[in-house]
């Protein structure tokens, strides 16, 4: 990574352009439901988060010689309103049953469970046509526009993200083997944040070899990142983490339960170092990518 790289600088002007995107993505949505339903989605995408997929989205854009202009934080936002469907789900109470999600009260919490479930459905078809409407801002073609709209649809449904969640339930109180526990994480993390990296390649007209390295560039981070996540849940406090550790009280299979902490840690970075290697064998030069892949395990919360 370069030296003169200052990664918080980044990811704050980065976060900047992102919040701003979904400023805008939350009004339209807000004009087209119901007040208590626009008040449940705003409540559960503009809260304080890391807005890590959109950013990797973004970056890989640059990083294919795609060009700025907010347009490009539009699509990046599509991510974002799947993961803010995907976690106002995940803490309903037949799911994890959280009261606390970025340091306040869940989104079920505040405005009831009916609600934050038809407020999470309604962000799907949302997303989709934000990330369509922003794929035309940005001049792509129409296979580019539909490859960005089935990448984004692709990691969020049964193949992915959502199944993910499928196995994460039926973990509960089930030891997961290695396997299982890979499949999960794959789907239920890796898919969404691969998808964001690939969807900004697509949007930029990135060649095949160059997408399919950054593919494999977020299905490793992926990886890392919800091994991180395992490891932050065993040793961190819900003042730390925002929200309270879970996993031990649910009983679920995770790589800390599996291997052990320094073993958690080893396999994390060693897919930080294959996510770099992928990248630097397409020739890909970007030292977002590599500071970002480093964040993912270097995190606190």
């Amino acid at each position: 990574m370069s030296e003169d790289f200052d990664l918080q600088t980044f990811l704050s002007e980065e976060a900047a352009g992102v919040e701003a995107a979904l400023g805008r993505a939350v009004a339209w949505i807000e004009a087209e439901v119901e007040p208590e339903i626009g008040a449940a989605i705003r409540h559960g995408v503009l809260s304080d988060g890391k807005r890590l997929r959109p950013i990797l989205c973004v970056a890989s854009y640059r990083a294919c010689g795609g060009e700025e202009g907010e347009a490009a934080y539009d699509l990046a936002a599509s991510l974002e309103l799947i993961h803010a469907y995907s976690l106002m789900h995940d803490d309903l109470p037949c799911m994890d049953d959280a009261e606390l999600r970025r340091g306040r009260p869940t989104t079920h919490r505040v405005h009831g469970e009916d609600v934050t479930l038809r407020a999470g459905a309604a962000l799907i078809p949302a997303a989709a046509l934000q990330a369509w409407q922003a794929a035309g801002a940005l001049g792509c073609t129409r296979e580019a526009t539909t490859d960005v709209v089935r990448t984004l649809m692709s990691a969020s449904g049964a193949g992915g993200m959502v199944g993910g969640q499928w196995i994460d339930l039926e973990g509960e109180g089930n030891a997961l083997g290695a396997e299982e526990l890979g499949d999960l994480h794959r789907r239920k993390t890796g898919a969404l944040l691969a998808a964001s990296l690939v969807m900004g390649a697509a949007a930029a007209g990135a060649s095949p070899p160059r997408r399919q390295a950054l593919y494999e560039y977020g299905r490793a981070i992926g990886l890392a990142f919800q091994i991180t996540d395992d490891i932050l849940d065993a040793t961190s406090s819900a003042e730390t983490l925002g929200k309270n550790p879970s996993d031990n009280e649910l009983d679920k299979s995770t790589y800390v339960s599996l291997y052990g902490l320094d073993e958690a840690t080893r396999r994390a970075a060693e897919q930080v170092d294959a996510a770099l290697g992928a990248v630097g064998e397409a020739g890909v030069d970007a030292p977002a990518l590599e500071a970002l892949a480093r964040y993912v395990v270097e995190r606190k919360h």
